[in-house]
């Protein structure tokens, strides 16, 4: 396998970002296809995905070593599968811009996430992005809650809030020697999503060019990319990553923009500058007091 140098992961990084980005505008052409049937299919081929990576990848051995894992594997799994069902249940409910700058709060919530719950310090300057974030996201929502549902509002929250818990969980378990292996654990999320989605999807109503699309953002959109960005994770250091994965949010609005027309109000872009600017401006500081 080709080494992975510093240069090569960014670029594979933003490579990642990009596909991770496709969802709001392949769902966007769907046909039939709604709410927990979109989700159920996309974790469904994500699953049939990860069954043929990941012993390619780490042998059939994965398998075995998953039944012997710790409780935070399992934990991180759920997590996974809370992200992976509430992010397209979002994408259907409210306009892709929305979804994506709402989840950009992730790696703020994370870090007073593992202040509150594993004792770790928050800098000044992450306490000031905190609350300019979220100022970015009273901003946003605040001019146009009436015309927003609320459940979409709170079910696209629950995906920051997954992932804050996920790494959380995960530094607290490499603190006290424990590493969780997190492509295993996407291999989890995805098992308890397709299970939890499946009594709520039927009755089926995707068409052929449905399932289509739904199989690319299974494999190409979640699959592949998820198994990439945790290689990429062993190159880059978190700050790296946060700010690369930002990208998905350009991406994400851009491409549903151009692809489905679908155009981000003034709010959204004005609360969407001040979470991205809040965010790179804490982890860029932080990569300089690393170095």
């Amino acid at each position: 396998m080709l080494k992975l140098t510093h240069s090569r992961a960014v670029v594979l990084m933003v490579a990642v970002t990009l596909m991770w980005s496709i969802a709001g505008v392949v769902t966007r052409h769907l046909e039939h296809a709604r709410s927990f049937e979109v989700t159920f299919w996309r974790s469904f081929f994500t699953l049939l995905a990860l069954l043929v990576i990941l012993p390619a990848l780490q042998g059939r051995a994965v398998f075995t070593s998953m039944r012997h894992s710790g409780r935070a594997l399992w934990i991180s799994g759920v997590c996974w599968s809370v992200m992976f069902t509430a992010f397209m249940v979002a994408i259907m409910l409210m306009p892709v811009a929305n979804v994506l700058v709402t989840m950009a709060v992730g790696p703020l919530l994370t870090a007073l996430f593992a202040r509150i719950f594993i004792g770790h310090h928050i800098a000044p300057r992450t306490w000031v992005a905190i609350g300019v974030a979220g100022l970015g996201i009273a901003w946003m929502y605040g001019s146009q809650m009436a015309g927003l549902p609320v459940v979409g509002t709170l079910v696209a929250l629950c995906v920051p809030v997954a992932a804050a818990i996920n790494w959380t969980v995960v530094q607290h378990s490499q603190r006290h020697g424990h590493a969780v292996d997190l492509v295993p654990a996407v291999l989890v999320g995805a098992v308890i999503s397709v299970v939890a989605t499946l009594p709520v999807a039927l009755p089926f109503e995707a068409s052929l060019h449905d399932l289509a699309l739904l199989a690319l953002l299974g494999v190409v959109q979640l699959a592949i990319p998820c198994v990439l960005a945790v290689r990429c994770g062993r190159v880059l250091k978190a700050p790296e990553m946060a700010l690369l994965g930002l990208l998905e949010v350009i991406f994400g609005i851009l491409l549903a923009w151009v692809g489905a027309g679908e155009e981000p109000s003034a709010a959204v872009l004005t609360g969407g500058v001040l979470v991205i600017g809040a965010l790179v401006f804490n982890e860029l500081l932080g990569w300089k007091e690393q170095k």
